[in-house]
């Protein structure tokens, strides 16, 4: 038999094992594992390694904070970076106006997303306090395709305790799952009203606004009140060890509590903030960069598996407008966020396998697999026959320096500037169609296409 497409000579790397096979592609799926496979295209892939497309469940495409301020990766340039690095598939969110159905809100944001994307997306709904009294729209807005719902415990979006109880009771009615941005908002604000009136105005003092210990009770809130209602949660952008401890005591209770970090949390540390000028402003974001020992502490939580999975939260903004937190001489009118879309699966090859704190099929786990099947991704994240041809070639001894130059995202700044990792993706592959191949980009905008996700 001859298929449309044979990844030739490869090792093939899953979450559960690795071998030597040929993967034979027919359209937009795997159709064969074997040896000797023949296509009508072939690709070598000796010495190389082929995974499955790697799935970053958290990212912020074209968002908008108001005052003219957007996100700077649009749909095309921010799934473009993901494809260069490996990822084939992304969730963003929807943010529904205060009076606007969910369902328009739905169709709204995927109107922005078509057209626009070259890789898959799904999209997780938002429930600010205005939805509230949109609960029972919920269950339309899981049989279009978006099971999973966005709750914060901070800004604007904030919920009260008692919004966070009903919209967790309408997500469990609806065999939905929420993913949670646990903080303790007033806290927070009182912190920053102090540390504004005495005079420190500047970025070191936003991690200061926001301590571990409040973040770990704010998760700690969140998972008991998903705990008293009987629903799942997730929660987002894990970086310090108070917070690990709440969700490991959590799921030794037998609690279904999930949580990821991203690579700012395991790379950098707080004293980023004190670099002069804009330099400091760049990686704020929320939660904060933690104190030098959190990050070995999260790259051990991944190792036992106390938080499943790693994203990035990715939402750059341009050096001019995080500059306008040092001119207002308020650290929190910073735009919050750091771009990392390209460079995740890389980063935790690098520093992750290499260095042996976890082994090639964890990190194919906590990247590819694990993310598929926690949200509703069913046709992606393994190698295995019927799935979507979603692929990496990666070649685990390339060495790239990482800089604005060598990276695609749409942002004049990158967090990892001058690290080097050793490993890269050389090739790409979304549903059989090879979006990148040896640094040339051969994808097209709207070649993505939103998935309809179903949970388990």
């Amino acid at each position: 038999m001859t298929f449309d497409l044979v990844i030739k000579n490869g090792t093939i790397v899953t979450a559960e094992t690795t071998y030597q096979a040929d993967l034979g592609l027919t359209g937009e799926a795997i159709a064969a594992i074997g040896r000797s496979l023949s296509g009508a295209r072939e690709i070598d892939a000796t010495g190389k390694w082929v995974t499955p497309g790697a799935i970053d469940i958290h990212v912020h495409m074209q968002m908008p904070l108001g005052g003219g301020v957007v996100s700077a990766d649009d749909f095309f340039s921010g799934t473009r970076a993901a494809a260069f690095g490996g990822t084939t598939t992304i969730i963003d969110f929807v943010e529904p106006e205060p009076r606007q159905p969910l369902l328009e809100a739905l169709a709204a944001r995927q109107a922005e997303a078509d057209g626009r994307v070259t890789i898959d997306y799904g999209l997780h709904m938002t429930l600010a306090p205005p939805d509230i009294d949109k609960l029972d729209q919920l269950p339309d807005v899981v049989a279009a395709g978006c099971p999973t719902f966005k709750l914060y415990m901070a800004y604007g979006f904030r919920l009260t305790d008692g919004e966070i109880l009903q919209a967790l009771t309408a997500v469990r009615d609806v065999a939905g799952l929420p993913v949670i941005h646990a903080e303790n908002w007033d806290v927070i604000c009182t912190l920053i009203r102090q540390n504004l009136t005495a005079g420190r105005t500047g970025p070191p003092w936003h991690p200061r606004s926001r301590p571990e210990a409040l973040e770990a009770e704010a998760a700690g809130r969140a998972i008991d009140l998903a705990a008293f209602v009987g629903v799942p949660l997730h929660i987002f952008h894990v970086g310090c060890q108070a917070v690990v401890e709440r969700i490991v005591a959590a799921r030794a209770r037998g609690l279904p509590i999930t949580g990821e970090t991203c690579p700012q949390y395991l790379l950098l540390d707080d004293s980023v903030y004190d670099r002069p000028g804009v330099e400091g402003a760049l990686p704020v974001c929320a939660p904060p960069i933690r104190p030098q020992g959190e990050q070995e502490k999260m790259w051990q939580a991944l190792a036992n598996d106390h938080l499943q999975i790693v994203t990035t939260d990715h939402c750059p903004f341009v050096k001019a407008d995080k500059s306008r937190g040092i001119e207002a001489n308020d650290f929190s009118q910073i735009p919050g966020g750091v771009p990392s879309i390209e460079s995740r699966f890389s980063l935790l090859y690098s520093y992750g396998v290499r260095p042996g704190r976890f082994s090639a099929n964890r990190w194919v786990e906590l990247c590819c697999t694990r993310p598929a099947r926690m949200f509703g991704l069913k046709r992606k994240g393994q190698i295995a026959v019927g799935y979507d041809a979603d692929l990496v070639i990666f070649d685990p001894e390339k060495k790239v320096s990482l800089s604005t130059e060598t990276l695609h995202e749409q942002v004049d700044w990158t967090p990892y500037a001058g690290l080097e990792v050793t490993g890269w993706p050389v090739a790409t592959l979304s549903r059989g169609q090879v979006l990148v191949d040896h640094g040339q980009f051969f994808g097209e905008a709207g070649q993505g296409k939103f998935v309809e996700r179903r949970l388990s």
